[in-house]
């Protein structure tokens, strides 16, 4: 069983920033493919950033976030950060971090993600 537990959540003026964590707990797991997605009241959940911590690391990120939010994950690969600056209204949302199951292929934000945590709310 993996557990994913985000924190760092909480409100902040406009133009803010906030630095969301989501550790990984499970035997044996690790993963080297985690994402941020977030959902707004009345919206669907979309996708926000995903890494993929391969021999390469690549990185995605939505139109929205683009050149304001980071997404890092730790050496250990237990851990995934989302660094978040400029924070507008219009991030408000519950966060979530997400991350497939064992076997499952990293397709960056087509990734079929398993595992999700219990969401951090964040408020602008």
């Amino acid at each position: 069983h993996v557990q994913l537990v985000e924190s760092g959540g909480g409100s902040v003026q406009a133009g803010g920033s906030l630095k969301l964590s989501c550790a990984a707990a499970g035997k044996f797991y690790r993963t080297n493919c985690m994402g941020w997605f977030r959902q707004a009241p009345g919206k669907e959940r979309e996708a926000v950033a995903v890494i993929f911590s391969g021999d390469n690391t690549t990185w995605w990120y939505s139109d929205a976030v683009k050149g304001r939010f980071t997404i890092s994950q730790d050496s250990t690969k237990y851990t995934v950060f989302l660094q978040m600056n400029s924070l507008s209204p219009e991030d408000t949302a519950m966060y979530y971090c997400a991350a497939p199951r064992p076997g499952v292929y990293c397709y960056l934000e087509r990734t079929d993600f398993g595992y999700w945590g219990q969401g951090t709310q964040v408020t602008v």
